[in-house]
């Protein structure tokens, strides 16, 4: 079984990672990350790097596509490489899977249209706008569409596919082994949770916050 995971400029870096190193760690799977062009992409802060090993055109049908989010996603909207080889890689795909605002990408390609499927609490609207029924779950499946909310999410994600496909222990294993037994230290993860004056300046500062 094969993996791609997406890489583009401006990627959020634990949108790919945490699926990594989660669903990355099926057994006899081989994970690569793809980008138009095989070579270093940065993140959305631009201070980290991660090695696309293989172009797009390399990996033409992997069984399990990953799409991270990021600020990057929204110009990348518009028809291009990408959004032409997510097409064709999920005519073949067992799974198509995103974190954050990846799902944007999927339904800009028209993947999504009229399934439910989740994206960041800011970008729901836009998930929307492209024709998907946006939920505010942290993982949805829907057939072999499995999207996450955002960033963290993405673990959740791993796990959730990782658990169908191998079984619940080997997920529980993946999770005991990485330790993944979230106690943050504060209760502000999500619109609902967080006090007001905090979603209001993170709507208005987002992308100097996120960057």
């Amino acid at each position: 079984m094969q993996i791609a995971i997406v890489l583009y400029d401006r990627f959020t870096a634990l949108d790919a990672v945490g699926p990594y190193e989660t669903l990355g760690r099926l057994p006899d799977a081989e994970t690569v990350f793809v980008a138009e062009e095989a070579g270093p992409v940065r993140n959305d802060s631009g201070n980290l790097a991660l090695l696309a090993d293989r172009a797009l055109a390399e990996v033409p049908h992997p069984d399990i596509i990953v799409v991270p989010g990021g600020p990057g996603p929204l110009p990348l909207a518009a028809d291009g490489p990408l959004l032409t080889w997510l097409r064709t890689a999920d005519a073949a795909s067992t799974w198509t899977t995103s974190v954050c605002t990846g799902s944007l990408l999927l339904a800009a390609a028209g993947l999504l249209r009229g399934r439910r499927a989740t994206s960041h609490w800011l970008a729901l609207e836009e998930l929307k706008r492209h024709g998907a029924d946006p939920t505010g779950e942290r993982v949805v499946t829907d057939g072999k569409y499995v999207t996450a909310a955002g960033v963290s999410s993405g673990i959740d994600m791993g796990l959730t596919l990782l658990g169908r496909i191998a079984g619940d222990d080997h997920a529980r294993l993946v999770q005991l082994g990485t330790e993944y037994d979230p106690q943050p230290p504060y209760d502000a993860g999500s619109p609902e949770k967080a006090p007001a004056h905090l979603v209001e300046l993170f709507r208005e500062h987002s992308g100097v916050i996120l960057t």
